[in-house]
């Protein structure tokens, strides 16, 4: 994934370097397809693109409107082109991204998303100098999707997949959020959560990844609220401590709680 940013990143910054000399420079479509499934970075990569391109004087903005089917179809015949419209003026100068984007070919007659895909085509047109529109989505329908329609294909070239996290990397999200938040994980709870993350990521699909970890991380500071709840006496080192108890209780063990007014033996 960083590669293919650094790629182009360096793309861009020819290609305007060239215009400043008067060169030739062919059409470069920024434009791209994410694929993956959630909580894999698509959203994050996407804001980071739009700063990105704001700070090469791609887009005038660099700012990220996010939008789903919903964002840009209406109910009624007429009022979808407008509501996409309005979608598309609030993102120019930075990214459209739009998650979820195959929900909008719905394949029934009357479905109104064929008039939003139509809206938002004119747009990457019209606005092609200062506007990036960026469509996200699960893998296989999302190549559906780009190649049920010859606009899109002609305007969608670039594909960047997000594979799942490895378990390794799921592990260290966890410590990020531990850091972040100035908790101190103990090792026998660290491999508690391992486990953990292990026993809940059957389906990356359901679990969500990054998304699954800060469930998870969610889940264990409730469990450490109430064992401090129970204590008499809670220091800053408590506080900060997740420990193999707090993992037991988010996983559904049973584990024995302190009565309040008894200090932790």
């Amino acid at each position: 994934m960083k590669k293919e940013v650094k790629n182009l990143i360096n793309m861009v910054t020819v290609h305007k370097m060239r215009k400043e000399q008067n060169l030739p420079a062919a059409d470069l479509s920024l434009h791209m397809v994410f694929s993956g499934n959630p909580g894999t970075g698509k959203t994050t990569i996407a804001r980071m693109m739009a700063r990105i391109y704001h700070s090469l004087g791609i887009l005038s903005r660099g700012h990220l409107v996010e939008v789903d089917r919903s964002g840009l179809v209406a109910g009624y015949v007429g009022q979808t082109a407008l509501k996409a419209r309005k979608v598309v003026d609030s993102a120019l100068g930075g990214v459209l991204f739009i998650d979820e984007a195959y929900a909008l070919n719905g394949g029934a007659e009357n479905d109104f998303g064929r008039e939003a895909i139509d809206t938002i085509l004119k747009a990457m047109e019209d606005h092609r100098d200062d506007l990036v529109v960026i469509a996200a989505g699960y893998d296989d329908l999302m190549d559906r999707f780009i190649h049920s329609n010859p606009g899109l294909e002609s305007r969608f070239n670039r594909f960047l997949h997000f594979a799942d996290y490895t378990a390794d990397e799921m592990m260290r999200i966890f410590e990020m959020q531990c850091k972040k938040g100035c908790y101190t994980l103990e090792a026998e709870a660290a491999g508690l959560v391992r486990d953990f993350i292990k026993e809940e990521n059957t389906d990356p699909v359901s679990f969500g990844n990054a998304r699954g970890v800060r469930n998870i991380f969610e889940q264990i500071l409730v469990n450490q609220a109430n064992r401090l709840a129970a204590m008499e006496h809670v220091t800053r080192e408590d506080l900060m401590s997740i420990t193999p108890a707090d993992v037991q209780a988010a996983r559904g063990a049973e584990v024995p709680v302190p009565a309040p007014g008894r200090p932790e033996a």
